[in-house]
């Protein structure tokens, strides 16, 4: 197995960490989620509408359901991903790795902008 740098651990890390966020809560890739959930509404204390998202109730859609409703396990399945395709596809992979790694590094900034301007 090839040796891993610091600098490698940390890109491969921050683009696992986009990617994940891009399947889990990303409106551009809902239509993906969709067949997984159903939408339940309810109402709350002060009688607004609110829309939950359930994982269907069986098989296979259910499991999917699961895994993309828990971002941590679905964190542990695109990290094998990325780590798989930059191994694999060295040439290929590791632009679009970059690629997730910046806007990963760039939404935790905007993160920490967002909470600063808040206070």
């Amino acid at each position: 197995m090839k040796d891993i740098t610091f600098l490698q651990l940390l890109i491969l890390s921050f683009a696992s960490f986009r990617l994940t966020r891009l399947l889990v809560f990303d409106k551009i890739t809902e239509f993906l989620r969709a067949p997984f959930f159903d939408e339940v509404e309810m109402e709350n204390e002060v009688g607004e509408l609110e829309v939950y998202y359930s994982p269907k109730q069986r098989g296979f859609k259910h499991f999917m359901g699961e895994l993309l409703s828990c971002y941590w396990c679905t964190g542990i399945w695109m990290a094998a991903l990325v780590v798989a395709i930059f191994f694999l596809f060295p040439v290929y992979s590791v632009p679009i790795i970059l690629i997730l790694a910046i806007a990963g590094i760039a939404s935790l900034i905007e993160t920490i902008i967002q909470r600063i301007i808040e206070k």
